[in-house]
């Protein structure tokens, strides 16, 4: 909703003519100190959910990031030498720096950059762009900056490639990237690109001291139509979660490119086949992919980043990270324990600042669960279960100067029917939205919204799961040109309850 006062659209407009500088001050940046401010999601600066959830740790509180974020060592190779011959900025332009100054400005404490590979790649990786992530750790300590790449996965689309934090990162990133990644060989290696070759890899990834952790970009962006699978298809997503159950966990379920209709684009970039509501299909369909992953009881969690390449005001199609799609985990600001989060689920998302907080919880006879665990009820005592949804709705206006509300909140269940025997399938016929909200449905606890609702005489296998939206659509739509700012989705990740 618009606030039309003459001073906050100048207050806006100061925004977006900041927004424009520091995008083209380019490699000036590293004599800089952080320089960036609060911003509408920074303002809200109580946005932690209440404390204990994510197994009662202390100081885990709801921490925003993006895990999909390139610089200019997203670049192109002059395959006409030997070796070829790098020269950064041809498909993205921005410094790493910049990318989290940027990052800092729109709210989010962690990021990671996650550039294209190529020939020879992995040495670029490793002397060229390793040490300006390590400036740039120094000159923006507030935001986390993870290491890894966009990972150039054998047999399938790209993957986020996330390594943690230590000493060694470099090498194990050099390590995997140059063993692996399909397009690292020169001359070029088709022996890369089989799917054989992406179970040796995450078999390679499970095996290590530090395990990384693999999450497929734009999953259905290569679909031509509704389940009509391409580079990424269900089999290969089950295989790998079989091969490394700890490492393979997820995909986005709202990729990035976000910002295509404002430059007359599809959202996302994905030009085949929608997105629904700025999400992919796999995703957004209710009984669909994702769910029959979850209906096999697979810890499969989403997460929404940005992959910006280029801001859509200075030519491209995206949005800075942070600045419209957000990855909430549940950690304190420490590396390994929002990787932790982000291996084991304690994750929602959501996009243009809809909500700042969303704590789902389900509880039975004495027992508790939060989003990403699992609560064990009694099949005999035919138990119910009291789920609670609590959500925090922007203090403020998020980027585009809008004060975003919240217009329905879904309770989403199904039934966890065991691994299935057909690899492919794409379905789970069991699973519903059981209950709709409205404004009439939610109580105000401080600044906090609460639903609370109950599942009767749940003696099976089940998960729910939690979504709402800006709009009043039953099902998000097929998007079109629409604004994305009028389209506003957030979902959390599930919680499972096993029956015994």
């Amino acid at each position: 909703m618009k606030d039309s006062s003459s001073e906050d659209r100048e207050n806006a407009a100061i925004s977006r003519r900041r927004l424009v500088k520091y995008a083209g001050v380019g490699a000036t940046l590293a004599a800089a100190s952080p320089l960036v401010g609060g911003t509408p999601a920074q303002a809200d600066d109580d946005r932690h959910s209440s404390g204990g959830q994510g197994g009662g740790s202390r100081d885990r509180v709801w921490r925003a990031g993006d895990h999909h974020v390139h610089s200019e060592y997203s670049g192109e190779f002059d395959t006409k030498t030997n070796p070829p011959t790098f020269h950064k900025g041809a498909d993205a332009v921005y410094p790493i720096v910049t990318n989290a100054i940027m990052a800092k400005y729109f709210g989010l404490t962690w990021a990671m950059c996650t550039d294209h590979g190529g020939p020879t790649h992995s040495k670029v990786n490793l002397e060229q762009a390793y040490p300006d992530l390590l400036r740039s750790r120094v000159m923006v300590p507030e935001v986390l900056q993870f290491w890894g790449m966009e990972f150039d996965a054998p047999a399938l689309d790209h993957h986020t490639l996330m390594i943690p934090h230590h000493s060694g990162e470099a090498q194990q990133l050099f390590e995997l990237e140059s063993r692996f990644a399909k397009l690292d060989p020169f001359p070029a290696d088709p022996g890369r690109d089989t799917e054989a070759k992406m179970v040796e890899f995450l078999k390679a990834a499970r095996g290590m001291g530090q395990k990384p952790l693999v999450i497929a970009h734009h999953a259905s962006r290569s679909a031509t139509g509704l389940g009509k699978w391409g580079q990424d298809t269900p089999k290969e997503f089950r295989n790998g979660n079989n091969v490394a159950p700890d490492v393979y966990v997820g995909f986005e379920g709202a990729p990035g490119h976000q910002a295509g209709p404002l430059v007359g684009g599809a959202r996302g970039g994905y030009g085949n086949h929608p997105t629904y509501g700025g999400f992919d299909q796999m995703t957004a369909r209710v009984g669909g992919l994702w769910d029959s992953l979850l209906g096999e009881g697979r810890h499969w969690w989403i997460t929404a980043t940005s992959d910006s390449h280029v801001h859509w005001t200075r030519g491209g199609s995206d949005f800075w990270p942070g600045e419209y799609s957000k990855t909430y985990v549940m950690a304190r600001q420490d590396y390994g324990d929002i990787m932790d989060g982000l291996r084991n689920g304690r994750i929602f998302v959501t996009t243009g600042d809809l909500i700042t907080a969303l704590d789902v919880t389900a509880a039975s006879q004495g027992r508790e669960a939060a989003v990403g665990e699992t609560l064990t009820v009694s099949r005999r005592s035919r138990g119910d279960v009291e789920v609670e949804i609590k959500f925090r709705p922007l203090n403020g206006k998020n980027a585009n100067g809008d004060r975003p509300e919240v217009r329905r909140v879904d309770l989403i269940v199904g039934q966890v029917t065991g691994v299935s025997a057909d690899l492919d399938a794409d379905t789970n016929p069991t699973t519903k939205v059981v209950a709709r909200f409205g404004p009439r449905d939610w109580r105000r606890q401080g600044a906090d919204y609460v639903i609370k609702y109950t599942l009767r005489d749940v003696e099976q296998d089940t998960y729910l799961r939690v979504r709402g939206t800006s709009t009043d659509e039953m099902e998000p739509l097929a998007d079109g040109k629409e604004s994305p700012w009028e389209d506003l989705w957030f979902y959390s990740n599930p919680i499972f309850v096993r029956a015994r």
